[in-house]
């Protein structure tokens, strides 16, 4: 089911924003979130509000999809389980999305870089140089490998379809709440717990994935311990660490979001990243999928 998930998202790619299941979930978070997170309330009232939504959003889709797998025959069991999948992986988006950016960027077309950029990250993109949009391109790469790839298939393997749709899911909501401010700090919070706590192993598989794979094992494995750690983030820190000591490309640093400059740590060593390395994080990612595919294969005998 895993490699037929895998094999359906490469040739078929994500279905259109108006028919994607995300994206009514997304609207339901968004008007949940305005009827019930407030500034002024207290924090533990906000916290409790925001763990709420959360159960509801999570808790009504999973029940559904156990209740209709344990309802279904076997053969139809298997097929909504591997469609399932394919809506949570997103591994061909990942690379449309990347090389979008790419391409102009090879092109000196930097103003519609800039506009594809702005798809993918939350930084601002205004003023950003072709390195540094490249470096913004292949730490979201390196990243959302694993949040959007490496996770949802890890909790696929282990507990099945409900599992991979949960931590896909709750990885939504922490992109649409998880942020540290007045507005997401307290309500956002369980969001952002429950997705560190889901990727936590997946995300050292996937940063595991990455040094073997890549052409600077000892160096990739060396960055993410070394590394790692200084992100905020339990998970994505270890991963583009990985992912770019893998490469012998430097990533991190300082960004911009709205407005604001933002100390950030270094990840990597080697060149300076340029637009070429976006295609190589892509590769990269590819690799470590065959490699996942492997054990999964071996596994299955």
């Amino acid at each position: 089911m895993a490699i037929s998930a895998l094999l359906l998202d490469r040739l078929l790619g994500e279905p259109s924003n108006r028919w994607h299941p995300l994206v009514g979930f997304g609207l339901l978070a968004h008007w949940l979130e305005k009827r019930f997170n407030n500034a002024h309330h207290h924090p533990l009232l906000n916290f409790c509000l925001g763990l709420l939504s959360l159960l509801l959003l999570i808790g009504l889709p999973v029940a559904l999809l156990i209740g209709t797998l344990m309802l279904l025959p076997l053969w139809a069991n298997i097929l909504v389980q591997t469609l399932v999948l394919m809506f949570c992986l997103g591994w061909q988006s990942l690379r449309e999305h990347a090389l979008a950016i790419a391409n102009p960027l090879t092109q000196g077309d930097l103003t519609q870089a800039r506009q594809a950029l702005a798809m993918i990250v939350s930084r601002d993109t205004q003023t950003l140089n072709e390195t540094a949009m490249a470096k913004a391109t292949c730490e979201s790469v390196l990243e959302n490998g694993h949040d959007a790839l490496f996770a949802s298939l890890f909790w696929f393997i282990l507990l099945g379809a409900p599992a991979a749709l949960s931590h896909r899911l709750i990885n939504t909501l922490d992109g649409m709440w998880g942020y540290r401010n007045v507005r997401f700090e307290y309500f956002g919070k369980s969001a952002a717990r429950c997705d560190d706590l889901l990727g936590y192993i997946p995300a050292r598989l996937t940063a595991l994935s990455y040094a073997i794979v890549g052409k600077y094992t000892r160096h990739a494995l060396g960055c993410a311990w070394r590394q790692g750690r200084q992100h905020d983030s339990p998970n994505a820190g270890l991963v583009m660490a990985a992912g770019s000591g893998a490469l012998g490309v430097r990533l991190g640093g300082g960004a911009t979001y709205q407005g604001v400059r933002e100390k950030r740590p270094y990840f990597g060593w080697g060149k300076p990243c340029q637009a070429t390395h976006i295609q190589a994080c892509l590769s990269l990612i590819d690799k470590s999928v065959v490699a996942w595919l492997l054990v999964i294969a071996a596994l299955s005998l």
